[in-house]
């Protein structure tokens, strides 16, 4: 794991510096992970959602080589990326189906033990309000909200989540304790 780590960090710095036949090269070492990245955002949607793992994989991939203004730092910054970004394929996706109904109920996203509820099994947070409480959550304190798309919606480590973020794992545990109460409070009103 360790040695696919620096093959892919190297190959991502080796695409930032404008090499192509890097980016050809990463797709293998990474595809698995982001199905498996796509899969665990989906099988939280509701059962008729008809965007597929392979869908959402791809859309993240042509927006991730459409990144060319990023400096990529290593592996797990690339998964935090495409996280954000298979966050925003979804929300984009929430809106447009939201428009569609013309007023119908928004997609529900159901939050996995990080935002465990006592005495339930899962909490059913509609993905759209979940997108503006995060970007609340942003304005307040943009570290605990990166932290929340990190570990919540890229499934990084607390190590991995500390590394991306360059600060000591002691800070992002302290951070995403406070982040899941706050928004644990806030997504309850």
């Amino acid at each position: 794991m360790e040695e696919d780590s620096k093959d892919i960090t190297q190959l991502l710095q080796a695409w930032g510096d404008g090499r192509r036949e890097a980016l050809d090269a990463i797709v293998p070492l990474v595809y698995d992970e982001l199905r498996r990245q796509a899969h665990h955002y989906l099988r939280r949607e509701r059962a008729e959602h008809t965007l597929q793992t392979t869908a959402l994989v791809n859309e993240t991939y042509l927006k991730l080589v459409e990144q060319n203004r990023v400096v990529w730092q290593n592996r797990a910054h690339f998964f935090g990326i495409a996280a954000n970004l298979m966050r925003r394929i979804l929300v984009d996706y929430a809106k447009t189906k939201h428009r569609a109904k013309r007023g119908g109920s928004a997609e529900n996203l159901p939050l996995e033990e990080a935002f465990y509820v006592a005495g339930r099994e899962e909490t059913q947070v509609d993905l759209l309000h979940l997108d503006k409480v995060l970007n609340e959550l942003s304005e307040i304190d943009e570290q605990q909200a990166k932290i929340v798309e990190l570990r919540y919606f890229s499934g990084l480590s607390i190590a991995e989540t500390a590394e991306v973020l360059k600060i000591s794992t002691a800070t992002v545990k302290r951070d995403w304790q406070m982040a899941k109460a706050w928004l644990h409070h806030e997504l309850s009103k």
